[in-house]
């Protein structure tokens, strides 16, 4: 009876581990952009993507075949792109023979995978020093790995205590942080008080109005964290600035369409008069409606500002510096106005294509 369960267990092995062949993986289109990127990153040609493709979705079928066989004494499980196979440790040596013939390349392994588990979810429970920058379960060396940062190895002594024999100590010299865009019409904050909103991002940073902050004034971001500084900015005169972002920063074509998808800015080519244009700002949100001037001169109480556009678009506080565009191009960024977005108004912007040429600055584009 054993025989014959472990048979059919490689017979569903082998039928499943079949089913991915090269010609289904052409039929399934992996797209262009995904073999490129693997023929770019992985340093594979076509064939050898396609290849991989259809071993790596053979090796995740039987996975679930292999783990089930193993049982208690299962370690985990890996594909191996140096064989093509999908590698699963096991502590039961006695194993090692029947998974070889479901199509895996057996190793026996120290530790089962539920104790990895079980001791990282201890680690997951404790509070972790600032010189230890994660843990995980690392299959391949059958333990559960914490990385520290270079020489501090020692900060790691209680996490060891506590996760037991499985645990493993590495040093490293990457020092993880938030990836966080910025993005077009968001808010950000200037000496932690008055709000504006973020123009264009740029490579450096982003564009935005120049009265809300002077060179220094700090920026934090939408979710409140450090951001960046001002660099430049002119007001009056002229009514825009430019934020240097620090590294947690990553500048995109975002702008924000509030209750929308993204608008993905593609260009900077300026519209004409009568064209339709959309406002994006962290007060109300996303506005559209029409270009009615050029070039006008408007005298705030603070000063004059020359060169700006009218529009009927509406705005209020806190749109300030906020993103303009006319289908995918940027116009430029909220200088002021008149009136609200409960009566309506006019709405002045600061074109961007001044700020960028004056700057020397390159709008980031998708």
């Amino acid at each position: 009876m054993k025989r014959m369960a472990v048979a059919a267990v490689a017979v569903l092995a082998g039928a499943l581990a079949t089913t991915v062949s090269p010609a289904a993986v052409a039929a399934e289109g992996p797209s262009a952009g995904l073999l490129a990127a693997m023929q770019r990153d992985l340093g594979l040609d076509a064939t050898q993507a396609a290849e991989r493709l259809r071993q790596e979705s053979a090796a995740t079928v039987l996975q679930r075949v292999a783990e089930g066989f193993a049982g208690e004494s299962y370690g985990g499980a890996w594909f191996d792109a140096s064989i093509g196979k999908l590698v699963v440790g096991v502590t039961d040596e006695a194993k090692t023979d029947r998974l070889r013939k479901l199509g895996a390349e057996p190793r026996t392994v120290a530790h089962k995978a539920s104790d990895l588990d079980a001791a990282k979810a201890k680690l997951d429970a404790s509070p972790a020093p600032a010189e230890v920058t994660g843990w995980y379960v690392d299959t391949r060396a059958n333990a559960v790995t914490i990385t520290v940062k270079r020489g501090q190895a020692q900060a790691a002594q209680a996490l060891v205590e506590k996760a037991g024999a499985v645990a493993k100590v590495v040093e490293t010299d990457e020092a993880p942080r938030l990836f966080k865009d910025t993005r077009g019409g968001d808010a950000y904050y200037i000496n932690n008080a008055g709000r504006c909103s973020v123009g264009f991002a740029v490579a450096g940073g982003f564009v935005t109005a120049g009265h809300c902050g002077s060179p220094g004034d700090t920026v934090t971001g939408v979710d409140k964290t450090a951001m960046g500084a001002f660099e430049k900015s002119s007001f009056p005169g002229n009514d825009y600035a430019f934020v240097k972002t620090n590294s947690s920063w990553t500048s995109t074509a975002k702008v924000n369409h509030y209750g929308g998808a993204d608008v993905i800015v593609s260009g900077h080519t300026e519209s004409a008069v009568g064209a339709s244009i959309c406002r994006s700002g962290s007060t109300t949100g996303w506005h559209c409606g029409e270009v009615q001037a050029k070039s006008q001169t408007v005298n705030y109480q603070e000063g004059s500002v020359s060169g700006l556009t009218r529009t009927n678009v509406c705005a209020e506080p806190g749109d300030s510096g906020g993103s303009w565009v006319s289908g995918t191009q940027a116009q430029g960024v909220t200088s002021g106005g008149s009136g609200n977005c409960t009566s309506g108004g006019t709405t002045y912007y600061q074109p961007v294509n001044e700020i960028l040429e004056t700057y020397g600055l390159t709008l980031t584009t998708g």
